[in-house]
């Protein structure tokens, strides 16, 4: 499988990124908020605003995320979520000024562990899977972060890398 990495909101402290995969028509994050829109649009809308204040204002602090999402050292993580709401945004975060948004789903209540749903345990997995992609494709020098970190730098256009 490939992937393109999109960037998708750039402001002064991070940029935002997404994933589409080769051939289809909808990047994850499009996909994630299409199939939230109709039963979470208040929650989807207080995740755009978080998305613009961390880009605009604060950098992508670690207290705006639930850590430790993925594999030790992966970067996978979720935008952080109050416990009262239902959604789960997975992503990875690079330092203060990168992430790369994934998809994710509704987070049922009383579930302990992301592998007690299908769709999220799926959705996570596949940002693994991109963390370690991204990783193989800095270490083989087919891309690299700009000196600022908000970018990617890459010979490829678009940016495309096979998991």
């Amino acid at each position: 499988m490939q992937i393109e990495i999109v960037k998708i909101r750039s402001g002064i402290e991070t940029a935002f990124f997404t994933v589409r995969i080769v051939g289809e028509q909808h990047t994850l994050f499009e996909k994630f908020i299409i199939e939230n829109q109709t039963k979470y649009p208040n929650e989807l809308n207080d995740l755009k605003n978080r998305m613009h204040v961390i880009a605009s204002k604060t950098g992508a602090r670690e207290q705006f995320f639930k850590m430790d999402e993925g594999n030790p050292g992966d970067g996978v993580c979720a935008l952080y979520d109050l416990p009262e709401k239902k959604l789960r945004l997975y992503c990875i975060r690079y330092g203060c000024v990168a992430v790369i948004l994934g998809g994710g789903g509704e987070k049922p209540e009383g579930m302990k562990a992301l592998q007690e749903s299908e769709k999220l345990t799926e959705e996570n997995y596949l940002l693994r899977d991109v963390s370690s992609a991204i990783t193989s494709a800095l270490k083989d020098g087919l891309i690299e972060w700009s000196s600022d970190g908000m970018e990617i730098i890459s010979h490829l256009d678009p940016i495309i890398i096979e998991i």
